[in-house]
């Protein structure tokens, strides 16, 4: 099943201290990774335009972690802990990048997710434009 369609999601973390939205299309596709971060939080999040995510509330309670200098930082709630969302710049995708993760998404319905493509990356041996040789541990 295949959506198609730019749209506007909502999305927040478990305690409800912070909530978003931004436009994207889960269509374009989503990322996973086996780096050491991404392997201990299970992120799995999908691009939108930075300019289009709007933090609609608790942007106070939204704090950050970049794992070393020159990295995405990934942001969570202060409160709660939920990962929300990666921000920062990658050359290799243009620039200005916010990525979202898919569990802080709240109005995704199950066919959404279950059809978006995976593009798999190898970033525990910085080999990030491709895919690991196991994911199944992912």
């Amino acid at each position: 099943m295949v959506f198609d369609m730019e749209r506007l999601f909502h999305g927040s973390c478990h305690c409800g201290a912070v909530a978003f939205e931004a436009v994207g299309d889960l269509d374009d596709g989503t990322a996973r990774c086996n780096c050491s971060y991404c392997r201990k939080t299970r992120s799995w999040g999908f691009r939108v335009k930075p300019d289009s995510l709007r933090i609609t509330r608790g942007e106070d309670h939204v704090t950050g972690y970049a794992f070393s200098e020159g990295r995405p930082e990934h942001c969570f709630c202060a409160k709660c802990g939920v990962h929300l969302f990666g921000r920062g710049n990658v050359p290799e995708l243009g620039g200005d990048i916010v990525s979202l993760q898919i569990a802080s998404i709240d109005d995704a319905s199950v066919e959404e997710l279950v059809a978006t493509p995976v593009m798999w990356c190898d970033g525990l041996n910085d080999n990030w434009w491709n895919p690991p040789e196991e994911i199944r541990h992912l």
